[in-house]
């Protein structure tokens, strides 16, 4: 926990740079202009935008809850909400968003899930959640194809590096999905790691409690893998979690009077920046995303590219990791109250 408040202030730091950063990078840019865009700015399309915002958090939750409830846990649904919200917070403040699973984890099997179906749940939506990526960024690589060309050398290649990671982790994760031994052998190693370093005793107690969590791991794997229709719904849950995130832009696009032509490119742009960030292994892609909004909005409309990045980012990455924070925190104060009830 005390790591994960580390990476929390370590994330504030290296937000305030990233934003300083911004605003250095174009001349055209000041805090004056971005709160003038907002006042002129239509407040439907604001509030479609907030909309989609939450929709990212939302859709996360719901894919979460179709999939505990294949596994025989149907009591989750209105807790949905805080395993998304604490997946979008944790992951956007420690590295290559690795605190998002254990933390939506922590929550599932303080809810009663076992931590066998857990890893089984978010393991599916890891899944699920890159194939909806890379099928919404590839669908944008081939129809804005020439856009994709204009970006600069370093946009484009930090592009293709995020791709290339995306499809090894999509593969890594079926494999570890697929195959609780290949998942075992790792946990295991891991063990033996930390008994070398004296960080663990009785390694054989905790060796032979793996063994046994793994024979459940593969039953629920086995389970989720029969259910063809509920991991198309998955799917379709996953890919609308992405199209929220990447509606962001869109609308905040429409909302400056920026036109359907160009708000369709700066979503396109924006779905090149989702996969290209994840080759930052930094909280949220921090600087790396910010880079390629730039480089890609400096096509669309020159010097408003800072304005519209610190917009459109504000909304798809600070407010939303915002009020997954709130959420997270609201979610954790109930569950509190609600033992200290029962006692």
């Amino acid at each position: 926990m005390n790591r994960k408040a580390l990476w929390g202030v370590i994330s504030v730091i290296l937000a305030a740079l990233t934003i300083t950063m911004v605003a250095n990078m174009s001349k055209d840019f000041s805090f004056a202009n971005l709160l003038e865009v907002i006042r002129n700015a239509n407040f439907g399309w604001i509030i479609a935008a907030v909309v989609c915002m939450f929709g990212f958090i939302w859709f996360e939750g719901a894919a979460i809850y179709v999939t505990g409830k294949a596994l025989g846990y149907r009591s989750l649904r209105h807790h949905g909400i805080i395993y998304g919200a604490a997946d979008v917070f944790f992951s956007a403040i420690t590295p290559s968003a690795s605190g998002g699973q254990p933390a939506s984890a922590y929550f599932m099997v303080k809810d009663g899930m076992s931590i066998p179906a857990a890893t089984t749940v978010l393991l599916i939506n890891l899944i699920m959640y890159t194939l909806a990526l890379l099928t919404v960024g590839g669908i944008n690589l081939i129809i804005r194809f020439r856009l994709f060309l204009d970006l600069a050398v370093g946009a484009k290649a930090l592009v293709i590096i995020g791709i290339i990671i995306l499809v090894l982790l999509c593969v890594g994760f079926y494999m570890a999905l697929r195959k609780a031994s290949i998942l075992e052998r790792v946990c295991m190693a891991l063990i033996r790691i930390l008994t070398k370093f004296h960080f663990m005793r009785h390694p054989k107690k905790y060796q032979e409690k793996l063994s046994r969590k793994m024979l459940e791991y593969q039953e629920c794997s086995d389970i989720i893998a029969g259910h063809g229709k509920m991991l198309r719904q998955i799917y379709v849950l996953n890919l609308l979690q992405r199209l929220s995130q990447l509606g962001v832009t869109f609308m905040m696009f429409m909302a400056v009077g920026k036109g359907l032509e160009v708000s369709y490119n700066s979503f396109a742009i924006q779905s090149f920046v989702a996969m290209g960030s994840n080759s930052i292994p930094i909280p949220g892609g921090m600087g790396g995303a910010d880079y390629l909004m730039i480089k890609g909005f400096k096509l669309l409309v020159g010097s408003e590219a800072a304005n519209m990045e610190m917009l459109c980012r504000g909304f798809t990455f600070y407010i939303c990791v915002i009020t997954s924070a709130v959420i997270v925190l609201i979610g954790y104060l109930v569950r509190k109250m609600n033992k200290r009830l029962e006692r």
